[in-house]
């Protein structure tokens, strides 16, 4: 069973998050991170959700506030949100989102326990805010990158100048801004609280990285970086040939496929011991 929940953060930003597997709510928790332009009824979310639920696991899958997804689930229409989204931001509201869980907001959990995946940007984002959160005691990150700073001296440049820096949703063909909000996020806080390497490096709990060899939009070489930064005794790494940064799963969703199913059943397997 699935339920609706709105959280309303101490930034008065609202986190539209689904439970699945209300009744397992005693059972360890894994949440879902979605990515750069990524949203939780995309393509393989919901699949997930009901995945793990089937399998035993209480399973919250969530938007950003500022992802730029509003009241209609599956489209950006909060552009100017998008805009003025930062990295900093959505660490705090994972962080909060973890303590409502902890705290009974989905309901009164006895032992908590939680495991996290993070997909592309998302899997940053797990990494930075878990790996000093006592409540998390393993994560996974598929097609994650390793460096947030991902923009030319030039575009940087351009990007001050125009006060914001464009990105084509290639899917909707939206033509999306960013503000300088983001890229000053980036400068002031790449050794602090953004800064991925230190991030792994301290991890110190169960990490599996898995990432698809043909990946266009995060190369795998940088699956191969968060490894040589972890704890070769607590993480686990898989590459998938042939496939690319979703896997082969589109949106809207068609169906898992061989390559999709892999993902899962590592994942599955990894949570089974390191989780329950």
């Amino acid at each position: 069973m699935k339920k609706d929940f709105q959280i309303t953060t101490s930034k008065n930003n609202l986190l539209n998050v689904t439970a699945f597997g209300i009744e397992n709510i005693n059972a360890p928790c894994i949440i879902f991170v979605h990515g750069f332009k990524g949203f939780k009824n995309w393509g393989f979310g919901p699949f997930i959700g009901e995945y793990f639920a089937s399998k035993g696991f209480f399973v919250l899958t969530f938007n950003f506030s500022h992802n730029g997804i509003g009241q209609n689930p599956i489209e950006f229409t909060e552009v100017e949100k998008f805009a003025q989204n930062t990295f900093s931001l959505e660490i705090s509201e994972l962080q909060e989102l973890i303590e409502n869980y902890k705290n009974g907001f989905f309901g009164k959990v006895e032992n908590p326990k939680i495991g996290m995946i993070g997909h592309s940007r998302g899997g940053a984002i797990t990494l930075l805010t878990s790996y000093n959160n006592e409540n998390v005691k393993s994560a996974a990150v598929w097609a994650s990158v390793s460096k947030l700073d991902r923009y030319s001296k030039r575009q940087k440049e351009e990007w001050r100048k125009k006060g914001s820096f464009e990105v084509v949703n290639q899917r909707t063909k939206q033509v999306m801004k960013l503000n300088v909000s983001l890229l000053e996020d980036i400068e002031k806080n790449s050794s602090g609280n953004l800064n991925i390497e230190n991030a792994v490096k301290n991890f110190n709990k169960p990490l599996l990285i898995i990432h698809g060899e043909q990946d266009l939009a995060v190369p795998v070489k940088e699956a191969d970086e968060l490894f040589e930064w972890a704890d070769k005794e607590k993480t686990e790494i898989l590459k998938i040939p042939n496939t690319g940064h979703t896997f082969d799963i589109k949106h809207p969703f068609e169906g898992s496929n061989e390559k999709f199913d892999e993902v899962l059943e590592k994942t599955l397997e990894f949570f089974k011991q390191n989780l329950k």
